[in-house]
C-alpha cells in the first residue's frame, strides 16, 4: 500500500491547482484594482480559505503493519473518515462563501462543494466497506480504502474548470489564500480562519 501517500498527495496537489491555477502567466497585470476585481480577489480569498480545511486535514496514510492486519484495518478505518469528515466540512464552508461578485462564480462554488460532498460520501462508504472488511484478512480493508483514494483523480475533475471563469481565475492568482495554497507542503498545516 505504498501508493496511497502518493495518490493522496497528489489528489492534494490538484486541490492546490484548482484553486490557484494559471501558474506562470505571462499576461501583464494591472497595478491599479477596479472594484471588481477587488471584490473578486476577496471573494475567491473566501474560497481558497474554505478549502483549507481539506487541504491542512490529514494527509499521510497510516503506516499498516501486515504482520497485524486488525490494527491496520482500525487505523485505515479511522483514515478514512478523517478524510471524510474534512471533505464534509469543505463542502459546508464552501456553500457559506456567500454570492460571487463576478457571474459563474456562484457556480463555480457549487461544483467545488458538491465535489467535496461526494468525496465525502466516497471515504465514508471506504471507512464503511473497511470496517466490515475481514480483520484476518491483510488486504481486505485496505482495497477499498486504495479504490477510494485513487478515484479522488475524477472527483477533482471539476475544481480544474476555474478557468471557464476568467475573472475568478485571474483573482485566484492575487487571493493570498489561494496562493497560500498553492505553496502548501504535505508536511505543513494551515490554520483556517473564518
Amino acid at each position: 500500500m505504498r501508493l496511497l501517500p502518493l495518490v493522496a498527495t497528489t489528489a492534494l496537489v490538484v486541490v492546490v491547482a484548482g484553486c490557484g491555477s494559471g501558474g506562470d502567466s505571462t499576461a501583464p497585470t494591472s497595478s491599479s484594482a477596479t472594484p471588481s476585481d477587488t471584490a473578486a480577489v476577496a471573494y475567491m480569498d473566501k474560497v481558497c480559505t474554505a478549502t483549507t480545511t481539506f487541504v491542512a486535514g490529514p494527509r499521510k496514510p497510516p503506516q499498516v503493519d501486515p504482520n497485524d492486519p486488525a490494527k491496520g484495518k482500525a487505523e485505515m478505518a479511522a483514515y478514512m473518515g478523517q478524510l471524510a469528515d474534512a471533505s464534509a466540512r469543505t463542502a459546508a464552508r464552501l456553500r457559506e462563501v456567500g454570492p460571487s461578485p463576478v457571474p459563474g462564480g456562484d457556480e463555480y462554488v457549487e461544483k467545488m462543494a458538491v465535489t467535496f460532498t461526494d468525496l465525502a460520501k466516497n471515504f465514508t462508504d471506504a471507512k464503511a466497506a473497511t470496517e466490515a472488511a475481514d480483520a484476518n484478512d491483510p488486504v481486505g480493508g485496505l482495497q477499498a480504502a486504495g479504490e477510494a483514494i485513487t478515484r479522488m483523480d475524477a472527483f477533482f475533475a471539476p475544481l480544474k474548470e476555474l478557468e471557464s471563469v476568467p475573472e475568478l481565475a485571474s483573482a485566484a492568482e492575487k487571493a493570498a489564500a489561494c496562493q497560500d495554497l498553492r505553496t502548501l507542503r504535505p508536511s505543513e498545516t494551515a490554520t483556517p480562519t473564518s
